[in-house]
């Protein structure tokens, strides 16, 4: 499997599109109307081109970052970009007294000088597929909400296992709406994700939380 460097820096994109009355669209779910007010909005990319599953679009540029936050590819050798608190244990742990890498920033000028993380991870979607009555086939008739949960983790615990894949992905169910829609995320994980570069702290984390919360991403 490729290696897929990373470069800690102040960036942020949101994978998920948020629409002018509020909440947030799924990537596969904007053709039609939620992509003619898109436009209408000022938007130059196409639904297409945010999503699909027969050409690179926007999905396979932004990946989700150690669990929890989201990067950017910006080369063709795995490099990305991240938020510079995501990384921020990563840094640390890299750091020494004769090295402060937190306080000093950090470049790796060759391939050799870059900093392996054994537990890091970077996720990619590969596709998003909607599988609600799958997921609730059999639940119509229980009126007990106990039974019905149970009957869904169930289902949801099988499609998880029988729905296809490459071996190398990932099935992920998650609900939606409060448990009445769920959707399937086809995932890659790559697990050789090394630090390439990290300004000084004084930089990347300038704003803090204000600028990473507040302001539009």
């Amino acid at each position: 499997m490729k290696k897929c460097k990373f470069l800690f820096f102040v960036l942020f994109l949101s994978f998920q599109v948020l629409a002018q009355q509020g909440g947030m669209w799924l990537p596969h779910l904007l053709k039609g109307d939620r992509e003619t007010e898109m436009k209408n909005l000022g938007l130059k990319l196409t639904a297409e081109q945010i999503y699909s599953l027969n050409q690179s679009s926007l999905k396979d540029a932004v990946p989700q970052f150690d669990g929890g936050c989201t990067a950017e590819v910006i080369s063709n050798q795995g490099l990305i970009l991240t938020n510079h608190h995501c990384g921020f244990d990563a840094i640390q742990n890299h750091s020494s007294v004769e090295h402060d890498y937190l306080r000093d920033g950090f470049w790796a000028y060759s391939l050799k000088e870059e900093l392996p993380n054994p537990d890091m991870v970077v996720t990619f979607v590969v596709r998003i597929e909607d599988v609600t009555l799958n997921a609730l086939a059999g639940t119509e008739n229980i009126t007990n909400e106990t039974e019905k949960q149970k009957k869904i983790q169930q289902n949801l615990a099988e499609l998880t296992k029988n729905l296809p894949k490459e071996s190398w992905q990932e099935n992920l169910i998650k609900p939606f709406y409060d448990g009445n829609q769920y959707i399937r995320f086809v995932t890659e994980t790559f697990k050789d994700i090394r630090l390439v570069g990290a300004p000084p702290s004084a930089i990347g984390k300038f704003g803090s939380d204000t600028d990473n919360w507040v302001w539009p991403r």
